[in-house]
């Protein structure tokens, strides 16, 4: 297993904005582990359908804009993987069928069982730019009804750095309204399982940083640990003028990098950064009190070549 992405290695510094220009064609990121990913996105919807979607009803036109744009996208970029038969589409050697002729009250979910990256609609409003839908079935420690109809400043507040009336803020919003073109942008944590449905409230983060336990059974961190990185895209949508922002998981067991060809450097520039996160930061990422044994794995790594 080789990391598709891997931010760690210097060109993503954790806690900053970070956005370049990306090739429309690589809008969508697909692999081999579509079905399963999908299969999740299922049992999430089956299980906790309010937890994982949230929409505005004025939303619905700009939902469907999105699936429209998704599907042309599809289609031809993944032709391989993506058919479109009578108002269908259809995702070879996995049997699933999606109406994307009449996906009912929210075209957002049809177009979330479409892929593996999850769909979360910004839009414009007096306060700024406010979460008015989205499909996240996979956060990364936050919860989609908490931060539900706030501002991105909002949204941001736990983040250090990133809260109403910084600079970060003010940046991230003029980014927003001056927005013409595909951005991404990648984001790096390290959590203590595979899953791909971690969701964590403000209140829960909070106790974590004040407790400061390990997050990591025993002695053995890097057996336990996963490198979850995320991919996110940003683009304005022609019609509504709303944001599209898309996320996509990867998750790695951190023992990959013992393997990998680019090990030494992988693994120092990964310690690197974990050794300059300061202690709100630490916090953040639920850190604090693994940190020490990461970055030894991580040296050890770099040490032995």
């Amino acid at each position: 297993m080789i990391p598709v992405h891997t931010p760690y290695d210097g060109t993503s510094k954790p806690f900053a904005v970070g956005l370049k220009q990306a090739d429309a064609r690589d809008w969508i990121e697909s692999d081999d582990h579509l079905e399963a990913y999908l299969t999740e996105k299922d049992r999430l919807y089956a299980a906790l359908p309010d937890k994982v979607f949230v929409a505005e009803p004025e939303t619905r036109a700009a939902q469907q804009e999105v699936l429209d744009l998704l599907v042309a996208h599809l289609v031809e970029r993944y032709p391989e993987i993506y058919r479109l038969e009578g108002g269908r589409c259809i995702i070879a050697d996995t049997g699933r069928v999606v109406d994307v002729a009449d996906p009912g009250n929210y075209p957002l979910i049809a177009a979330s069982r479409l892929v593996q990256e999850d769909l979360i609609l910004m839009r414009r409003g007096e306060n700024g730019w406010r979460l008015a839908a989205g499909s996240l079935c996979f956060p990364s420690s936050w919860k989609l009804t908490e931060k539900f109809g706030l501002p991105i400043h909002d949204i941001h507040g736990p983040v250090p750095g990133f809260g109403p009336g910084t600079r970060m803020a003010e940046l991230i919003a003029r980014m927003f309204d001056k927005l013409a073109v595909l951005v991404e942008r990648f984001n790096w944590s390290v959590q203590a399982n595979g899953e791909l449905y971690h969701p964590l409230s403000d209140r829960q983060r909070l106790a974590r940083s004040a407790a400061a336990d390990s997050n990591f059974p025993g002695a053995d961190v890097a057996g336990h640990a996963f490198i979850r990185v995320e991919r996110q895209t940003l683009r304005k949508l022609p019609v509504s003028g709303d944001v599209l922002f898309t996320i996509r998981i990867y998750l790695d067991p951190l023992t990959v990098l013992a393997r990998h060809e680019d090990r030494v450097r992988l693994a120092a520039s990964f310690a690197e950064q974990l050794t300059s996160l300061e202690r709100d930061q630490l916090d953040y990422k639920g850190l604090a009190a693994d940190r020490g044994r990461l970055v030894a794995f991580l040296d050890g790594i770099a040490r032995a070549g």
